[in-house]
C-alpha cells in the first residue's frame, strides 16, 4: 500500500472531544455505531470517563522541573511517553488508510500500537510500515484464539517473522456484548473492509444441539478459551504475553502466577458486560494484586491529567481507542498524530503544575483523598457522556 494522505486537522478541533464531535459528522450511522457504541445502557462506558473525572489531583509547588521527561520503561523498553493505541477493529471503516495510518502516527509521535486481530490490513503491511525498530514504539499484536487452535498458532507465527515484540491476548470477550447501538444501526460491514488477518478460517463446527441446550454455552461457548489455553501459548510463542481484559484480582494473581509480561485492566471500552466497574476503580486492585508486574489500563482516558492520573495509581501505561480512531476519521494520520500529541502536551503540562518532574514522582500521593480510606469510584457516578 502506498503513504498515508496528509490532510488538515479540522478548523476548531483543538481537544480530543473536539474530535469526536467533528467525527460524528464525517462517520455514517452504520460505522458510529460500531466506533462509539458500548453495551446494554452504556453505563460502564460512561463511567469508565467519569471515574478518571473524580479523581481529583493534589500537586506540590516550587519543585525542581528542569530536565523532566515523560519517558517511561515497558517491556524493556524505553518509550518516549506512556500512550499507547488500543486494539480497535476494522479501521477502514474510518478512514481508506485505515490502521496503517495509524501505525504511520504512533511511530512519528512515539506511541506504541497494538494492532487488532480483526485489521481491515494484513499485520505484515503494518510492520513493514514501521521497520525499523528504533523508529517507532512498542508494536504489539492483539490476538483472539480462534477455535481453530492451529489457524492461532499460524497467526503467532506470522506477527513473530513480521517483527512484532509482544502478544495482548484479549481475554474478556468469549462472546460479543448486547450492543443496542449497532442493531438499532442494523451494523454491518461494508464493502471492501474485512478482517483480512483472519482470511481462510473455517468456521467452527455448529454441534447438534439437544433439546433445551443453549446455542451459546453449549455452541459457541465450547470453544471459549482457557487458563490451560493461555499456558498452551506461553509454551508455543517467543514473544512476552499480556493479558487485556483484567479486572477480578484472582485472575490477576493467577495471571502473575504464570508468568506473563503484562495485565492491561480493561472493561473493552464498555463494549461487552455492562455494569462492570470503571477501570480507574479496578486499577489500584489490580495493580496491589500483582506488585511490580506492569500494569496498564484503558477505558475514558481522554485528558493528560488522566495519564497522569493512571500513572498515579499504579499503571505503567495507558491505552486510547475510541479517540484516535475519530483523530483517523477527521484527518487520517495527522488526526491520529493531533490525538497522541494533544495528550503528550497535555500530561506534560499537568506534570509540570503537578510538581513532577518524572513519572516516577507520580505516586498516590498526587492524588487528593475525597474519602480516605474509600476512594474507589464505581459505576454510580456515571455521567450522561458517552464520548
Amino acid at each position: 500500500m502506498s503513504a498515508p494522505s496528509v490532510e488538515k486537522i479540522p478548523p476548531g478541533v483543538v481537544t480530543l472531544e473536539d474530535h469526536a464531535r467533528h467525527a460524528q459528522t464525517v462517520l455514517d450511522a452504520n460505522a458510529w455505531a460500531y466506533f462509539s457504541g458500548g453495551a446494554g445502557d452504556e453505563i460502564t462506558l460512561r463511567a469508565n470517563r467519569s471515574a478518571w473525572d473524580a479523581q481529583l489531583l493534589q500537586p506540590r509547588v516550587l519543585q525542581v522541573l528542569a530536565g523532566g521527561h515523560t519517558r517511561t520503561t515497558l517491556l524493556g523498553r524505553t518509550l518516549a511517553h506512556p500512550i499507547l493505541l488500543a486494539p480497535v477493529a476494522y479501521q477502514r471503516m474510518a478512514h481508506p488508510d485505515g490502521e496503517l495510518a495509524s501505525a504511520y502516527a504512533a511511530a512519528a509521535l512515539g506511541a506504541g500500537m497494538v494492532l487488532s486481530t480483526q485489521s481491515s490490513i494484513a499485520l505484515e503491511t503494518i510492520a513493514a510500515a514501521v521497520i525499523p525498530e528504533s523508529a517507532r514504539g512498542l508494536l504489539c499484536f492483539q490476538l483472539y484464539l480462534q477455535h481453530d487452535r492451529g489457524f492461532s498458532l499460524d497467526l503467532v507465527r506470522r506477527a513473530e517473522q513480521a517483527g512484532y515484540d509482544a502478544l495482548v491476548l484479549t481475554v474478556d470477550a468469549p462472546t460479543n456484548g448486547a450492543r443496542d447501538r449497532e442493531r438499532r444501526a442494523n451494523f454491518r460491514l461494508p464493502p471492501g473492509v474485512s478482517a483480512v488477518n483472519l482470511a481462510g478460517l473455517a468456521p467452527a463446527p455448529a454441534p447438534a444441539l439437544q433439546p433445551g441446550q443453549s446455542a451459546l454455552f453449549d455452541g459457541l461457548l465450547a470453544h471459549a478459551p482457557t487458563w490451560d489455553d493461555v499456558a498452551w501459548l506461553q509454551a508455543h510463542t517467543r514473544l512476552p504475553i499480556l493479558l487485556k481484559g483484567i479486572l477480578h484480582p484472582e485472575d490477576a494473581r493467577q495471571a502473575a502466577s504464570l508468568g506473563l509480561a503484562g495485565l492491561i485492566v480493561s472493561n473493552h471500552g464498555g463494549r461487552t458486560l455492562d455494569t462492570t466497574p470503571a477501570t480507574a476503580a479496578v486499577l489500584p486492585r489490580i495493580k496491589q494484586a500483582v506488585g511490580d508486574m506492569p500494569v496498564l489500563v484503558d477505558g475514558g482516558i481522554r485528558r493528560g491529567t488522566d495519564v497522569l492520573k493512571a500513572v498515579a495509581l499504579g499503571a505503567s501505561a495507558v491505552l486510547i481507542g475510541r479517540p484516535y480512531v475519530y483523530g483517523l476519521a477527521n484527518a487520517g494520520a495527522v488526526g491520529v498524530a493531533h490525538v497522541l500529541r494533544l495528550l503528550r502536551d497535555e500530561l506534560e503540562i499537568a506534570m509540570a503544575l503537578c510538581g513532577c518532574a518524572t513519572l516516577a514522582q507520580a505516586g498516590p500521593a498526587l492524588l487528593f483523598a475525597q474519602n480516605p480510606g474509600n476512594s474507589t469510584i464505581g459505576i454510580a457516578n456515571a455521567t450522561d457522556s458517552y464520548l
